[in-house]
């Protein structure tokens, strides 16, 4: 595995990415995603749900994400 230098961290951080992916570097995310809802699953209430909006849609699936976060966290502390 080659080591790299940078001189600031902004440069080693702009290294991270991917600007050009290809069909292996989706089936890596894909797995990494399947990996995670297996080890972490969430599970969000049935039925249907009314809003009046986009912004208060993703207001109520932010807070079913964030009450599972707090009890995986309070789970392992």
């Amino acid at each position: 595995m080659p080591i790299y230098k940078y001189k600031s961290f902004e440069e080693a951080e702009w290294a991270l990415w991917n600007f050009h992916p290809d069909e292996a570097y989706f089936r890596k995310v894909a797995d990494l995603w399947n990996f995670a809802v297996r080890l972490l699953p969430i599970s969000y209430p049935k039925g249907i749900f009314k809003f009046r909006s986009m912004e208060e849609a993703n207001k109520h699936r932010e807070q079913l994400e964030l009450e599972h976060a707090k009890k995986i966290q309070d789970r392992n502390s």
